[in-house]
């Protein structure tokens, strides 16, 4: 991720602990995503509230919030952004988790492979 979205997940997640606090639950919650209780969110319920209906409100097709994992993706490799920091951002556990996935994004990729026997 990337620093800025660090940090607007920190603050949101101090934010959090204390709409946490303030019901007098006692404990500081870990989540970053919470509810009016400062307990984790019902993410089916979320899903259906707020990312279904933006996503129809943006006049998209019906996607999973994991799409938006693999855009994100493709949007950079064909940029040429740096694919080490691609696959830390998404979290793979090395470059070659990424380039197993995505390797037929990369510009010019597929040429390569069609001409080599």
């Amino acid at each position: 991720m990337s620093p800025q979205l660090a940090e607007a997940l920190e603050i949101h997640q101090a934010c959090s602990k204390e709409k946490g606090l303030a019901p007098g639950i006692g404990d500081l919650p870990e989540y970053v995503l919470t509810n009016e209780k400062g307990k984790p969110i019902d993410t089916d319920n979320w899903r259906r509230r707020a990312f279904d209906k933006a996503v129809q409100r943006a006049r998209l097709r019906k996607i999973r919030i994991h799409d938006l994992r693999h855009t994100y993706a493709t949007l950079r490799i064909p940029k040429g952004d740096n694919i080490g920091d691609i696959s830390r951002q998404l979290g793979h556990s090395s470059i070659e988790v990424t380039m197993d996935i995505y390797s037929h994004w990369i510009p010019g990729r597929r040429k390569r492979m069609r001409l080599t026997p």
